[in-house]
């Protein structure tokens, strides 16, 4: 699961990672530069949608090979309960349910190689490396783990206040 993946549609990268035994996404590219303008919070509001974390705190399920927590559509700015599992190592199955069984599965697609043009992420802000705690949720030091973190889960760190897997989750 770990790795890029070419959503519905085409229109955009999700890159997915797993964060201190949970998988995360991160969108790490988009055809056309989108911008988070439904999200609820107003903090949040009219943020480039590229960084954004989208597959939030799935965490393992019963069934193995899945995965459950929850999906950000940033068309309505809403949250959704969401399972990935693999069809095959290069379709990935997104299950997203407003209410169970009003459920939509999407497949994504493997990305073997990044687009050429791809814009870089922008810069990640947060507090600075002594006060930003890990996945973990320990505090971060000097040459620790911090600086080996992808770039996936350096971003859910910071857009959830470094607790990614201490069980504060980012349901509202």
């Amino acid at each position: 699961m770990i790795g890029d993946w070419l959503v519905r549609d085409g229109y955009g990268h999700v890159r997915i990672d797993n964060c201190g035994g949970k998988m995360w996404g991160i969108v790490s590219w988009e055809r056309e530069p989108g911008y988070d303008n439904e999200n609820a919070d107003p903090a949040k509001k009219g943020r480039p949608l590229l960084g954004t974390p989208v597959l939030i705190d799935m965490a393992p399920a019963r069934e193995p090979g899945r995965w459950t927590g929850q999906v950000y559509n940033s068309q309505n700015g809403k949250m959704y309960q969401a399972t990935i599992s693999l069809a095959d190592e290069n379709t990935l199955d997104l299950e997203g349910c407003l209410v169970w069984p009003l459920c939509q599965t999407q497949q994504w697609t493997r990305v073997k190689n990044p687009p050429p043009n791809a814009t870089p992420l922008p810069p990640i802000k947060s507090a600075p490396a002594s006060q930003t705690k890990g996945p973990t949720g320990k505090r971060a030091t000097k040459g620790s783990a911090q600086a080996a973190q992808s770039e996936v889960c350096q971003r859910v760190a910071a857009e959830f206040a470094g607790s990614p897997s201490s069980g504060t989750s980012a349901r509202k």
